[in-house]
């Protein structure tokens, strides 16, 4: 398992160059790939040279933590080299000419870009079963979704396919297939990291971070991407993370307070996820952490309030995709005809849904019923989060009612399929950051995640109890069983 930590020790001892690391993943991706559907593209060329840039910057003596480093990026995030599908059919051939912030600095941090990685169309789903160009599978089980929508984000990094790769979380797209695929996903608070060239869903929920394989590896790449950009309004400068602090934090849990929603242990979640997330409550009480339970008490509207808010923004973030400037054309006889056709042929099932929900909960007559009324309550869920936080440091919970699930078991249920995202969501409304890192694995041997939350821009803390938890426990460093070569046919 090469963290992105390893991987640069390994560059900085010249143990190995950056073009040799960048061939070795190049080789393993064209050999797995095709079982599992991560990439949707492979970006051999592009790689390369960036790795022979960073062997030559290393031979000038620079030094950055990703330098070198092989990584790969959700499709949503614009990337001025390569095209930018967002999983759909609709900017199928779409290239941008401007790279979205987050991949800006992580490039300008030298970097070694692979490719994009598959997700559901528009970030729109949980299982990467949306995705215009096919499923994502994942690495523990083939026959399983990787969970959505950064699935191909996670399985690259759980079938070693990158160090780490970009994702984006809106309601639980990070959190969410990491704890599916057994690896580390940070879902930073919200205007932390720059929105700027991130294809927009849920403007007011939108958030870019990294699926990676620990905790240190998540601070790691948080510090490259976070700060204050003055091309997005909505993100703040805070106090840089401090990587080399987690290796100081082995005793941070002594007086850690630690709280427990019970809401989050109802009806209908798997009894060897609860088990598991409780016995990494009690591992995180072992270690010197006092737990005590607190209340969320409107944890059930979180379902309801995100699939009125995010369909509404979703609505009018994706009029702009009308075959006019760039993405498919499809000519009707008229303007207006053009629009219904192109979005007719562009759009999935599932984005076509999201878009009629939220045009219904924009309209005359619904809007103050609908859209108001769950903004108001959006305010009420963080404001329970306010108060858990003024008696407890950190909350502890599952990530996902369930481990990783047969493709195509929900795809044509949607209302199940909304319920995998049931503890993720309400983080998601609040603004507030959560880490998902594995604690376990099920009967089946599929891994559970663990959900650690924190207050708005605590994501310090959250890395810390993470990296602690790691550090004492082995389970992010299991690995499928077929790890390491393609599982013949």
């Amino acid at each position: 398992m090469l963290t992105v930590y390893a991987a640069r020790e390994r560059l900085r001892r010249r143990e190995v160059s950056a073009v040799e690391l960048t061939r070795a993943f190049l080789e393993r991706i064209h050999a797995l790939n095709p079982r599992l559907n991560a990439y949707l593209t492979v970006a051999d060329e592009t790689a390369l040279a960036m790795a022979g840039d960073a062997d030559a910057r290393m031979a000038r003596g620079e030094d950055t933590p990703l330098l070198g480093v092989p990584i790969a990026i959700k499709d949503v995030l614009s990337t001025r080299d390569m095209r930018t599908t967002a999983g759909s059919k609709i900017l199928a051939n779409y290239t941008p000419s401007w790279d979205a912030t987050a991949v800006a600095r992580l490039r300008a941090m030298g970097a070694v870009f692979l490719g994009k990685l598959n997700c559901d169309e528009f970030a729109m789903g949980s299982s990467t079963e949306n995705s215009a160009f096919g499923p994502t599978r994942n690495p523990w089980d083939e026959t399983r979704v990787p969970g959505g929508s950064s699935g191909g984000s996670a399985a690259a990094v759980a079938a070693d396919l990158c160090c780490a790769a970009l994702g984006t979380d809106t309601g639980g797209s990070i959190r969410q297939p990491a704890a599916l695929c057994g690896v580390t996903g940070l879902k930073n608070s919200y205007g932390r990291v720059s929105r700027y060239g991130l294809i927009a869903f849920a403007s007011s929920l939108d958030t870019v971070g990294a699926l990676t394989k620990d905790a240190r590896d998540a601070a790691i790449m948080l510090r490259a991407m976070e700060g204050r950009d003055p091309l997005d309004s909505t993100s703040v400068e805070v106090e840089p993370i401090d990587v080399a602090s987690l290796d100081q934090s082995r005793d941070s849990l002594r007086g850690l307070r630690v709280g427990v929603p019970a809401e989050y242990f109802g009806d209908g979640m798997q009894p060897d996820v609860a088990q598991r997330v409780r016995e990494a409550i009690a591992h995180l009480q072992a270690l010197g952490a006092s737990v005590r339970e607190v209340n969320l008490p409107r944890t059930h509207l979180g379902l309801p309030v995100y699939y009125i808010i995010a369909p509404a923004e979703a609505s009018a973030n994706l009029a702009r995709f009308d075959g006019v400037k760039y993405g498919l054309r499809v000519q009707g006889r008229d303007l207006i005809a053009t629009y219904m056709e192109t979005r007719g042929a562009g759009f999935g099932a599932e984005v076509k849904r999201r878009i009629m929900l939220g045009t219904y909960a924009l309209s005359a007559g619904y809007y103050d019923a609908y859209y108001i009324r769950a903004q108001k309550v959006r305010t009420l869920i963080k404001r329970d989060f306010e108060q858990a936080f003024s008696h407890v440091d950190i909350i502890a919970a599952p990530v996902s009612p369930t481990t990783a699930f047969p493709l195509g078991a929900k795809i044509d249920d949607p209302i199940q399929m909304y319920l995998a995202d049931v503890f993720t969501l309400p983080v998601s409304l609040a603004g507030i950051c959560g880490i998902s890192i594995p604690c376990g694995f099920d009967r089946d041997g599929l891994p559970v995640g663990l959900q650690l939350i924190g207050p708005a821009f605590g994501e310090q803390r959250v890395l810390e109890v993470a990296h602690v938890f790691q550090q004492t426990t082995d389970f992010h460093l299991q690995k499928p069983k077929w790890h390491g070569q393609p599982r013949s046919s």
